[in-house]
């Protein structure tokens, strides 16, 4: 509560009141995608704006701005959405009105790198666009006595503002912050100033393809922006990098105009995928999808969103008799398909739920092998944020079919335990790094990379007993071509897709998931033990001439 105004918060996995006996308040803090386009308002506020043109999440922030039922909306953003914003309105007969607001406290880019760690100060923030340089600088930081906060994307929130929270602490010995850009958004944050470990980051463009690029404009001003916030203990803000030949870069970055937003993003909405459904019996999820984008017509105000990860997950659950909006509800789950454990719980999830049998506490439990200790090396701490995910996961679905996800409190508990343990991993970093790299082989590395689907936690290559490449070694191939791009970030574009063409290529479902890290030969092997099991038990799993066949009766047990 701000100013003793009670607010409710919703998100997709869970909905926190403010009072205590569970009634709602007059406000409601929300994610964009769970935003209510039922429910009248007085007012109603949309905040970060230019998003409404981001390539995967771009659709909620066009359903919030145009479907909203209020009388009065404030939206606010990077000027660069005005124009497309007030076109927006123009067509449905609002009234717009703009108002420009400067930033309350100077923002200085300096003449001079930063060069070393050597030169650090307190308040310091380096922002890296990997784990792997999160890892190596942190422990950089902490070889030379200093204490560091640590804040990445795959951190659980409690994690991440606790991190904050010892950054911000005048009275913590903590006074350094190695982050990537998940501080750009969500997090109040006491930096002095900003130090660009790169300027390069892994983007994926509105065709979906993985690319090495210069950072845009928007985003480097969004960075930048952390350094000196009005109302924070800093008076003004200082940006840097931490290499000489980077700041030119930089500097014309910064000076850039941020390009207009163009155009609004879409998603084919479940009713519109029932219809083509209704039509088309016999198409699968995926091409039902395809056939939708390949045959809509939207004029240039309006785009369609990168649904390749929508089509992944569909792919992956087409063998599992659903019936077709539970289907989709599990493909828009949000989950990262980088993350095998995540991907192989999600399958299970539909596989049970097709069965019409609950997802209970115990069961999960077991699969996850809770409870959980700390961890000892990296490998562990990644698998621990893996299992948050997995929690995560389970809320998000207990949020749309209660009665066979019933025990959301109960994972809500563990979920709460799992974040400290992660927090205490965290605050022990460096350790978990040195015990991951004297583990490891000589002349090797742990890899753990958010950048691309296809980077692999344990970057060396090996042969199984037969002589076949292992999944490692096969993400090493599939990775190569990326990083010979980001050490030529301005590598040409068409030689990237043809590289990741030749890439994931074409073959059997488990054969791409293996080449995509999605899937590993344990899990491959232990996933054969299941199928043969149930079989000999007479309890067919997915894929089956006899799934097929009673689809429509198990499909029908299920409550929407």
């Amino acid at each position: 509560m701000l100013s003793n105004v009670p607010c409710d918060l919703v998100t997709g996995e869970e909905r926190v009141f403010a009072s205590e006996d569970a009634r709602q308040a007059p406000h409601i803090a929300c994610t964009i995608e769970m935003c209510s386009t039922n429910t009248p308002y007085e007012v109603a506020v949309i905040d970060e704006i230019q998003m409404i043109r981001d390539p995967a999440r771009g659709w909620a922030w066009t359903r919030a701005l145009l479907g909203l039922c209020a009388e009065e909306i404030h939206v606010c953003g990077e000027a660069a959405a005005v124009d497309l914003v007030t076109e927006l309105m123009y067509t449905t007969g609002e009234e717009v009105e703009v108002r420009n607001y400067k930033r309350l406290t100077p923002l200085t880019v300096l003449d001079y790198a930063l060069e070393s760690l050597d030169n650090l100060r307190p308040g310091d923030c380096i922002v890296c666009f990997s784990k792997n340089d999160i890892y190596s600088v942190s422990r950089q930081i902490e070889a030379r006595g200093l204490e560091c906060a640590v804040i990445y994307g795959s951190l659980p929130p409690g994690t991440k503002l606790e991190q904050a929270k010892k950054f911000n602490d005048p009275d913590d010995p903590c006074k350094i912050l190695v982050a990537t850009d998940a501080i750009g958004m969500g997090l109040n944050l006491c930096i002095r100033r900003i130090i660009f470990n790169s300027i390069v980051k892994p983007t994926v463009n509105e065709k979906g393809e993985k690319e090495i690029d210069s950072i845009p404009t928007s985003q480097a001003l969004q960075i930048a922006g952390r350094a000196g916030r009005f109302g924070s203990s800093f008076t003004q803000g200082e940006v840097t990098t931490m290499h000489r030949e980077d700041l030119v870069q930089l500097k014309e970055i910064l000076s850039e105009a941020v390009p207009p937003v163009k155009a609004a993003g879409l998603h084919p909405t479940p009713e519109q995928i029932e219809m083509f459904a209704y039509h088309l019996p016999d198409a699968t999820l995926s091409n039902l999808i395809d056939i939708f984008v390949s045959l809509s017509q939207v004029d240039g105000m309006y785009f369609v969103c990168n649904i390749d990860d929508f089509k992944f997950l569909a792919d992956m659950i087409q063998h599992i008799p659903l019936n077709l909006r539970s289907r989709y509800v599990f493909c828009t789950a949000p989950l990262n398909r980088k993350e095998p454990f995540v991907c192989t719980t999600l399958l299970k999830f539909a596989r049970q739920f097709s069965r019409n049998e609950p997802l209970t506490f115990d069961w999960l439990c077991r699969h996850t092998k809770w409870p959980l200790a700390a961890p000892k090396n990296i490998k562990e701490l990644v698998h621990l944020e893996a299992v948050h995910d997995v929690f995560d996961l389970y809320l998000w679905l207990s949020y749309r079919f209660m009665d066979m996800f019933p025990d959301a409190a109960l994972v809500r508990d563990i979920q709460k335990k799992l974040d400290d343990i992660i927090q205490v991993g965290v605050c022990n970093i460096t350790k978990l790094i040195r015990a991951s790299q004297s583990a490891a082989a000589p002349g090797t590395a742990e890899v753990v990379s958010e950048d691309f689907p296809t980077a692999k936690r344990d970057a060396r290559v090996a042969s199984d007993r037969r002589g076949a490449k292992s999944p490692e070694a096969l993400s090493i191939a599939v990775e190569a071509p990326a990083l010979r791009r980001a050490r030529n970030p301005r590598a040409s574009r068409s030689g990237t897709r043809q590289e990741d063409l030749k890439s994931y290529g074409r073959g059997s479902l488990a054969n791409r998931l293996l080449r995509e890290g999605l899937l590993t030969q344990e899990m491959l092997r232990q996933l054969e033990s299941e199928w043969q099991d149930q079989h000999r038990n007479g309890r067919y799993g997915f894929g089956s001439k006899r799934d097929d066949q009673h689809s429509s009766k198990e499909t029908g047990k299920k409550r929407k």
